[in-house]
């Protein structure tokens, strides 16, 4: 049986997807939350306003994916295809996600929180962090070269453990670098 190919749809809040391909779709408010998605393709798809908590993603195909507003508690993204993944996020919930051993560079995460999310041993080259809450997430032996975290928070990242040659920092934040060695910082 062969999967289904859809292109060039949009589906709103209630929509059953069919497992298969999906190409320059559009997803309003859709509810995916512990729904199993594993061996679907999204493909220059938009989400907006998803909830995809707890849904399985294992063998995802995620190219050139916007996820805005969408909540994704708990997703597995290091079990997603890994050929061709690219995606980004605004506005996103993103925690206690993992995106463990996972090669992204260049990804974009806009005014999203990140709180005890799993990036340890991922590359994020060139990644940027735009206002996001980072509390409590796991950097370790993450490479973090060229990734922007100017406008993020509540991050810590050991710089002995990680990558991090030519990352960007803003100075009122830098106790986030720092934060092993436990010494006061003051303003």
């Amino acid at each position: 049986m062969e999967d289904t190919y859809i292109q060039n749809r949009t589906f709103d809040r209630n929509a059953s997807l069919a497992k298969g391909e999906y190409e320059n779709c559009v997803f309003n408010g859709c509810d995916f939350a512990g729904h199993s998605l594993s061996e679907f393709k999204f493909v220059d798809c938009n989400f907006n306003g998803c909830n995809f908590s707890l849904a399985k993603l294992s063998g995802t195909a995620f190219r050139d994916v916007q996820f805005k507003d969408c909540k994704m508690l708990g997703l597995r993204f290091d079990t997603c295809n890994a050929f061709g993944l690219a995606f980004s996020f605004e506005g996103c919930q993103l925690n206690h996600s993992s995106f463990y051993r996972m090669k992204i560079k260049k990804t974009v995460f806009k005014d999203s929180q990140l709180q005890e999310t799993d990036f340890v041993e991922a590359d994020l080259t060139s990644a940027v962090f735009d206002n996001c809450n980072l509390m409590h997430s796991v950097f370790d032996h993450t490479t973090l070269e060229k990734v922007d975290f100017r406008t993020s928070y509540n991050y810590a990242i050991d710089p002995e453990a990680n990558r991090i040659k030519k990352a960007r920092f803003s100075i009122s934040n830098i106790a986030g670098l720092l934060g092993k060695y436990d010494i006061d910082i003051e303003k």
